[in-house]
Formats: C-alpha cells, structure tokens, sequence
C-alpha cells in the first residue's frame, strides 16, 4: 500500500506525451527584489517538525530517495525559517545511507522501443541501476527498508500513511484501529523510522507525540481520497485504508492529530488541506477523447471507425468511456495490449462488441470521481473547522493546485504547468511533485505564514531548483 500504483517494468506512455505542452501560464509568482528584511515574527522555528504523507516526504518519481528527500518543502521551508534568525539549527530528514541513496528506487525515463517512456525500477531491470535500501531480510516483507538510525527526524512524514491509519483513534472498527496502532508492521517507510519494539504497537499519532517543536506544519488528509481514487475506486479487502475515510473517522482522526502536535493548543503551526486529486497527472495525461480518436484512426483494426473504448465501471457495468471518466496514468500501458483470449486486434478495451473492456481499476469512472470530489470537499470542511479550533491557519492547496491545473504558474518569467514531463512541477509517478514543484510549495506555506503571523519569511526561486531529468 505503499506504492501508488502497480509497478510495470515498463510503463508505455511515449514521445506523444511529451508532445502534451507547455504554455499554460497565469498565476503569476516572482520574487520581489524590495522585500522587507526576513522576520520571524512572533514565531520560534528553533524547533520546527514537519508531519505528513508522501508530499511532506520528499517522494518523487514513484519513490523516496535521497536527492529529493534533501529538497523536499519542509527541508525549503526549514532553509527559509533560517534567514530570520530563529531558524532550526539543523533540520533532521530521515535520509538513506549514501551506500543506498536511492531508496526505493524511482522511476526513470528512458529510451524503449525507439521511443523515451518512463520505466519503473524493479529485480527484474536490476533496479535500474540504482542504489536501492531494500534489505532482503524478510522474505514475509519483501519490501522492507534499511532502518533509519540517525537522530530523530524532524522530517516525519511517511509515504502512504493517511488520517485513518496515523491514528488507533480514528475509527471505532476493531479491525481498523488495530492495523493503524500496527502500521510499523505493514508500511515499510513507517517501519524503517521506528526501533523494533516499537513496529507493532506505536501508531502514528502517538510517535508525533515523541517531538516537542516550536513550530509544526501538517499535511495529511490526502490518502484518505487518493489512495482509492488512484485504485481506480477499487477497493483491497486486504487493506482496511484502501478505501474513502467516511467524515466522522476522519474527524476523530483529525482532532486527535491537531491535539497532539500543537500540545493541546499551545504549539504554533500550520495545516494544509487536501487538493482536488482528479487534477493530477495520474487522471488528465490519457483523455478518453484521445484515446477513442486513436482507435477509431488506427488502420490495423478492423472496423475501426466503429470501434471505441469500453470500460468496466465499477458497478461492473460495460459501456463506452467518456469524457467524464478518468482514465488513470498505467492505463496507458494497458489499452489495446491483445491477450490470450483476445488476441490484437481486439486488444483490452478495443472492441466494438464490449467483450474486452478496460478493467475498472485502470479507470475512476464519473460516479467514482464525483465521489472522491464531493469527499474531498466534507474532508477540507473538518481540517478547516479543526485548525479554527486549534488556531493555526490553513493551506489552501486545494484551490492552489486547482489553480495551477488550470492556468499553471509563472516565476521569474518561467512558465510551469501540471502537463506530465513537460511541465517542471509533477514527476513520473504524476502524483508528487519535482523538486520544483516542492519549491513552489513552499512558497505556498510561506505565504500563509506570513499573512497569518506576521512574519516577513523570504520566498524561493523555484527556477534553481529542477523539473524532470531526462536522459
């Protein structure tokens, strides 16, 4: 449940993405060359904690590894909070060792069949090549990583975790509460951080609790929506977080959370809300429109201008596709491949007869999507009304990222957009941010900040920081 979604040794989006352009720009952010001297304010960042997901990570490209980790927005933001003074000291970031930099490896583009494609590191490519932290210790966890044995993190955000499984008190399901005060035993990113005494009982709330910050920001709250949307609204019956955390979870959570790392109340900080993911990369990089165009274009089928795209929903209906169901990014990888069954052309999802649809996990059909909307909306509703309570501001990423999506962002002239590869600001994985795309958040941070407290903290130059690598 860590991985976003099904790792391909190779995935199949080629050069026609990156034909997918740039030029969307609009919400314009420079630097100001007459910006008042860096202040904190009334703020203590001595002793500033960053708890999280994914996002508050550094995770990139469909993975957790060293570079990004270093440029990931709490350690920006860390950089920052240092200009005025009371800056941390040192911001502590649970970095691999430099002998497996790489983490957990991330995905590259590279050249495939004549064409650049994004190609996920697995045992079967060696791992790319990478300096991967995999300890092949536990063949019943495969995928567990070299434990963390540096001081404690003040980066404390972990990959996959969501509100339900950071807090044994979110739900009242035993089932459920079981697994979130055992999530050290099943999310590989959280296991590596605690002791081992620690991997079955600690949940997560209660290792936050460890920390005693002057400053906190937190994002969480995403993979409480994303995890099932990026599932193409399917639902593991092996995984209790798998599915949308219903309101009243969530706000239990949430509280218990807040209530933990502000101490009741007297620790300042900062909260995000969760973004509109149906945004993202991973949902607008293959359009049913295009797709259905190249089908009924493609000369090798036969009939093809009755042809189209055929989809399972997830009522288990077969219909067309269309333009208001999501196609997800490994989608791409998957469309028209020809099966025993089904040999080419009537390839998965092709047929003008439905009897190869493209299978629901691979598409967050409209009824889905218009549920993880309407949840994501119910979700900002309680952080908005517990960070009243708590009297920290709030983030707005939602309408930031929704913004961005829309009209992209400029800085210094430099247009960024959330187009996949070409865009600078989403990596491979199309979920997470590049290391530009992290600055750009931090900017965000920074300016909330500084609207609520008064504080004068400098905003970055995001164009020094990089967008995708290509090869």
């Amino acid at each position: 449940m860590t991985t976003l979604f099904p790792l391909h040794k190779t995935a199949r989006p080629a050069l026609a993405l990156l034909g997918l352009g740039l030029g969307l720009a609009g919400c314009q952010s420079n630097l100001d060359a007459t910006a008042p001297a860096a202040s904190a304010g009334p703020l203590d960042f001595t002793s500033y904690v960053a708890i999280g997901n994914s996002l508050t990570s550094g995770y990139s490209d469909g993975g957790l590894y060293n570079e990004v980790q270093a440029v990931s927005y709490p350690a920006l933001l860390a950089q920052q909070f240092g200009t005025t003074g009371k800056g941390p000291a040192n911001f502590v970031q649970p970095a691999f060792s430099s002998a497996k930099k790489d983490g957990s490896g991330y995905i590259k583009l590279q050249v495939v069949n004549g064409a650049l494609a994004p190609v996920v590191p697995s045992a079967a490519n060696s791992y790319l090549g990478e300096q991967v932290a995999y300890t092949g210790a536990n063949p019943t966890f495969p995928s567990e990583l070299e434990a963390y044995t540096g001081n404690q993190p003040d980066n404390l955000g972990v990959p996959g975790i969501s509100v339900l499984s950071a807090s044994a008190k979110a739900s009242t399901v035993p089932l459920i509460a079981g697994a979130a005060q055992a999530y050290g035993t099943l999310n590989n990113f959280y296991q590596r951080l605690l002791p081992p005494a620690d991997r079955g009982s600690k949940d997560y709330v209660t290792y936050i609790g460890q920390k005693n910050p002057t400053f906190f920001t937190c994002w969480l709250g995403n993979n409480d929506v994303l995890t099932y949307a990026t599932n193409g609204g399917v639902v593991d019956p092996a995984n209790p977080f798998s599915n949308m955390t219903d309101t009243t979870s969530f706000g239990r959570g949430y509280r218990d959370i807040l209530s933990t790392i502000t101490k009741a109340g007297t620790v300042k900080g900062a909260v995000a809300n969760i973004p509109n993911v149906t945004n993202i990369p991973y949902f607008t990089t293959v359009p049913v429109a295009t797709v259905i165009a190249g089908i009924k274009a493609n000369p090798a089928l036969p009939n093809a201008a009755g042809a189209s795209l055929y989809i399972t929903t997830g009522t288990g209906t077969v219909r067309e596709a269309t333009s208001a169901d999501l196609l997800t990014l490994p989608a791409q990888s998957v469309i028209g491949t020809p099966s025993t069954t089904n040999p080419f052309p009537v390839g998965v999802g092709y047929s003008a007869t439905q009897a190869n649809p493209l299978p629901s996990k691979y598409v967050l059909d409209a009824t889905e999507a218009a549920a993880v909307v309407a949840r994501t909306a119910q979700l900002n509703t309680i952080i908005a009304k517990t960070a009243l309570r708590f009297k920290v501001p709030v983030v707005d990423m939602s309408t930031f990222f929704t913004s961005i999506a829309t009209r992209g962002i400029t800085t210094n002239a430099v247009n960024n957009s959330a187009a996949f590869v070409t865009g600078n600001l989403f990596s491979l994985d199309g979920v997470h941010p590049t290391p530009r795309g992290y600055a750009v958040v931090a900017n965000e941070w920074i300016r909330v900040i500084n609207n609520y407290y008064g504080s004068t903290i400098p905003s970055l130059d995001p164009n020094i920081y990089r967008g995708v690598l290509l090869p």
